[in-house]
């Protein structure tokens, strides 16, 4: 039995899902929880203690629903910090020209892992792509086969060790241990991909509160990843300022009303206003709302655009683009994408444990689900483990559980 606690720290929200695999391999969703952010911008903690707050009261109500006691988290990380890059690693197979073990594949990764990063970044994923034996690539898992020498192409992505020190400072304050970083894209990927997406070549694109996250994979792999410093909460931030009215305002009628493309919005008129208040200065129409929006939609594409072309994998995407995360939901962003990128575009809601409540069956819900998902599906004992934990760190134990461990040896029977 394998029990996997994700806390999903976003600008708008924190969930925590608890959920366990079995025996057999089917996974149950045992308990979840979400609650509001505070103290969250852009996928970074700008205020600690209003962070801890919301992650021990999420923590809390997902211990009620569970019936058991959190201890450790796998925390999904994302945000402007992050940095990505492929790189390649050797080595020679220990015994030559005799099977290639997990020993040798952890060289290999090892040897991709040893690459030059500034001080301020540390690495949080090695995620491997393919192999090659004896300069014969096209192996996605060479243990068990022969060779002399063994290569790898990786995905290294890295994040601000300030930043990570912070995300363990918040879970530590709540009660928790961070067992490991996962990288949302990767974790939101796990929960809303199929696996003709990813061998096809697919953009995953997760539109949160505060930022965009673009993620390329290719053959099986992830290829690319990338965040940009623009959510929902600028489409909601553009309405506000357009109607003259507060924030909460805005992002409900962005909701109710909101569309992607003005050009595609046929149904017009004024809205009718009374169930905000006496908060906006005018009524309106349908169409207005639509060309407020597209405009932010647009720049938000061209962004992702950037992304596929910088890349260099444009070409080689034919399973279009996944949309997932809150803001997928605005009304034409998948008619608005398909004009736009001349794609496929699909808006995913994520699949997930037996026992999923409806709720989580939404775009929202994507990296909250993945966590889960990734927890159940990357071993922590397997050689191809992509997740890095964090130096100095045994799995499952903060620095603090350690200390005391080592303080309680030290003391006489």
């Amino acid at each position: 039995m394998k029990r996997v606690t994700g806390l999903d720290i976003g600008t708008t929200k924190i969930a925590c899902l608890v959920g366990e695999r079995d025996e057999r391999g089917r996974t149950h969703l045992l308990g979840h929880a979400v609650v509001p952010s505070h103290g969250i911008k852009k996928g970074v903690i700008v205020d600690v203690q209003e962070a801890v707050n919301c992650i021990q009261q999420a923590v809390t109500e997902a211990e009620q629903s569970a019936g058991h006691e959190i201890e450790d988290v796998l925390v999904g990380v994302a945000g402007s910090h992050i940095r990505a890059m492929n790189s390649r690693g050797t080595t020679t197979v220990i015994d030559h020209g005799q099977r290639i073990a997990p020993r040798d594949v952890r060289g290999a990764l090892e040897a991709a892992r040893a690459i030059a990063i500034p001080h301020s970044q540390e690495v949080i994923h090695v995620v491997p792509r393919g192999y090659w034996i004896d300069g014969s690539n096209g192996v996605r898992d060479p243990i068990g086969l022969h060779g002399y020498r063994l290569d790898v192409e990786a995905h290294i992505v890295t994040a601000a060790s300030n930043a990570l020190k912070t995300y363990e400072r918040v879970c530590e304050e709540a009660g928790l241990s961070a067992r490991a970083f996962v990288l949302e894209p990767l974790a939101s990927g796990e929960a809303v991909l199929t696996e003709d997406e990813r061998e096809m070549g697919v953009v995953l694109v997760d539109i949160g509160g505060g930022t965009t996250d673009v993620s390329i994979f290719l053959e099986g792999a992830v290829w690319h990843t990338a965040s940009i410093p623009v959510g929902g909460n600028h489409l909601s931030h553009d309405l506000a300022v357009a109607l003259q009215c507060p924030l909460p305002v805005a992002e409900e009628i962005k909701k109710r009303y909101g569309y992607a493309a003005a050009d595609r919005q046929l149904e017009d008129g004024p809205i009718d206003l009374a169930g905000f208040g006496d908060s906006a200065q005018h009524a309106p129409t349908r169409r207005e709302i639509a060309e407020v929006l597209s405009y932010r939609v647009a720049d938000i594409f061209d962004l992702i655009q950037l992304e596929m072309k910088r890349s260099a994998y444009d070409g080689l995407l034919p399973a279009g683009l996944v949309f997932c995360g809150g803001s997928a939901q605005l009304t034409g962003l998948k008619e608005a994408g398909r004009d736009f990128f001349e794609l496929p575009v699909r808006v995913a809601a994520p699949h997930g444990p037996s026992g999923m409540a409806d709720m989580l069956r939404n775009p929202a819900y994507a990296t909250s689900v993945g966590l889960l998902e990734w927890g159940f599906h990357h071993d922590d004992s397997s050689p191809n483990q992509p997740l890095a934990r964090r130096n100095g760190a045994r799995s499952g134990e903060s620095w603090t559980q350690q200390l005391r461990q080592l303080l309680r040896s030290l003391l006489p029977n």
